[in-house]
């Protein structure tokens, strides 16, 4: 999706005009994409902007950081201010928040432990992910040929910048084969997620999802979604989903800070129909939660 240029970048603590937020070519990450990033949603509310469950993402950058052996030259905390400091100085009602650290120039070659540690932070404007109509007609999904990487090989926990290349793979796969989203398998055969997204089954009454052990990214909005539907008096279950499971469930939907909450149309050709009644009802009330309109969620809610 085009991106829409705002008036600063915030850079190593400082706040950078837009044009001139620039790193070197031999910048070590964009050789070795030994970075970690987060996605996040900034949402236009009655009380202003808010940036939705900001600490929980920044804490699990962190962590990212940690698994790849980043020490951060910032806390938490600094990046939590940061964020709302830039978000006013952009003048943004709602937005997206993408924090990356990164290794700079300096360093070259496959460790990365001697090259300086960079942080950046950038907003801007940016709708829906898979199109305005996903959220009411759903999205087209398949099987994508490639496989997800195995929790030995690349650590799945952590949102690390080289390791989207695999969903970058299936996404443009999914793309040039008619589809809009992919949605990957483990080595074992078990669904994983979708290129960005965490997938979710309704089974009788029953929403399922794919536990953390079967390689999906541990995702802030998945969690959000796991306690709405708890809360609607809805029984969730992490259980090993296969394709079959996909091609017969009564409903399906994916989530993810930059996707929210969207049906799941058709997975391998095989139609699942309109959105159905618990989609429906998880994506209401998400909906209502990200702006500030569900008291029992309103600490998700971190205003700028």
């Amino acid at each position: 999706m085009p991106i829409e240029a705002t008036k600063f970048v915030w850079m190593d603590g400082k706040l950078v005009p837009w044009e001139d937020a620039k790193i070197h070519v031999l910048s070590h990450t964009l050789h070795y994409g030994s970075g970690v990033f987060e996605g996040i949603r900034c949402y236009e509310t009655k009380r202003g902007p808010a940036v939705f469950r900001l600490t929980e993402h920044v804490e699990r950058l962190f962590r990212s950081a940690k698994i790849h052996m980043i020490d951060v030259p910032f806390s938490p905390q600094q990046i939590v201010e940061a964020t709302g400091e830039l978000i006013r100085a952009n003048q943004l009602q709602s937005c997206y928040v993408r924090p990356i650290i990164y290794h700079g120039y300096g360093e070259m070659g496959l460790n990365p432990l001697k090259a300086p540690v960079n942080v950046s932070i950038l907003t801007w404007a940016w709708g829906a992910y898979l199109g305005e109509d996903a959220f009411t007609k759903g999205v087209k999904t398949m099987i994508s040929s490639w496989q997800r990487y195995d929790t030995n090989a690349i650590p799945p926990a952590a949102k690390a910048t080289g390791q989207y290349l695999n969903s970058s793979l299936a996404k443009m796969e999914a793309i040039k084969s008619g589809y809009d989203e992919a949605i990957m398998l483990n080595r074992e055969g078990f669904v994983a997620d979708a290129s960005g997204e965490n997938v979710f089954i309704v089974r009788d009454g029953v929403l399922f999802t794919p536990p953390i052990s079967a390689g999906p990214l541990e995702g802030i909005t998945r969690a959000s979604v796991i306690t709405i539907a708890e809360d609607l008096g809805i029984d969730v279950k992490n259980r090993n989903i296969v394709r079959s499971d996909l091609y017969t469930a009564d409903e399906a939907f994916m989530t993810g800070t930059a996707a929210e909450v969207v049906p799941i149309r058709s997975v391998d050709d095989r139609d699942l129909g309109d959105p159905g009644p618990i989609t429906k009802k998880v994506q209401e009330t998400f909906f209502a939660a990200v702006k500030g309109e569900v008291e029992k969620y309103s600490d998700w809610n971190e205003y700028v």
